[in-house]
């Protein structure tokens, strides 16, 4: 893709993660796209057969396109634990610990442990040639080494994308040309609060050297057909890694056997 397709493609699909075009919606024709975005009818349809090979879109009809709604339906009359109160046993910076007093539906009410962790933004940055940006480290907790992909805290009031673009640099040296948004999830929902927000980055310029000395290590750029035996071998540390990775691999996936149809 040139750089004017690469926009456009960034610009549906930051579309689509806003909710602008929600599951179950017919997009606007090609015509429509191709006035609004100012793109060659061409190249909107090679990046339309992106999306679709990535899964964010599904073609019905010669030239129609829809976004994917679930066929799984929401449970209907299901009802939430309560939440009687809480009271914090630890507090600082990095951690709080707290108990909840809690009642779920049907049963007696009972204390529960909650611990609340930071927001962090973790950054898959990928180039032309089929590579990702890693580090190769060391985390005391578990006494490992192994791979991980560059990210870090949410400050007070900062837009997760941009700290997905501050830490990478931070921590590599490198920029990423542009980053999207692929998921939120919590890594340990039971007991753990901990909003993780995953990045894609696509092509990177170098901009000096790491600055955020303790997070840094060993920088790489790793080939993606290397993921699988290094995930086989218990090299990729962190859920934010193994989240970006799996979804860039399913997206190759998915790539792959559409090419092959």
């Amino acid at each position: 893709m040139g750089p004017k397709t690469a926009k456009v493609y960034e610009t549906i699909r930051a579309r689509l993660a806003s909710g602008e075009y929600a599951p179950g919606d017919k997009m606007p024709s090609e015509r429509t796209l191709v006035e609004e975005l100012g793109i060659g009818r061409t190249a909107l349809r090679q990046v339309l057969a992106r999306l679709v090979a990535e899964g964010a879109l599904e073609v019905r009809g010669r030239s129609s396109y829809r976004v994917p709604a679930a066929s799984v339906e929401t449970p209907e009359g299901l009802e939430p634990w309560r939440i009687h109160g809480e009271r914090d046993v630890y507090d600082n910076r990095w951690v709080k610990l707290q108990v909840w007093d809690v009642e779920p539906p049907g049963m007696e009410r009972f204390e529960h442990h909650v611990v609340k962790l930071n927001h962090v933004a973790v950054t898959a940055v990928l180039d032309d040639q089929d590579r990702v940006l890693m580090m190769y480290r060391y985390r005391f907790v578990p006494q490992q080494w192994g791979w991980e992909l560059p990210g870090g805290i949410v400050d007070a009031g900062e837009d997760p994308a941009e700290t997905a673009v501050r830490e990478v640099v931070e921590e590599t040296g490198w920029r990423p040309k542009s980053v999207e948004h692929i998921v939120t999830y919590q890594p340990m929902v039971g007991m753990v609060d901990s909003p993780h927000e995953i990045f894609v980055g696509r092509g990177a310029e170098q901009v000096g050297d790491p600055t955020d000395l303790e997070e840094a290590g060993h920088i790489a750029w790793v080939p993606l057909s290397d993921i699988p035996n290094l995930m086989a071998r218990g090299e990729l540390m962190g859920s934010g890694t193994l989240v970006a990775l799996l979804h860039i691999q399913a997206s190759r996936g998915t790539q792959g056997a559409t090419a092959a149809r």
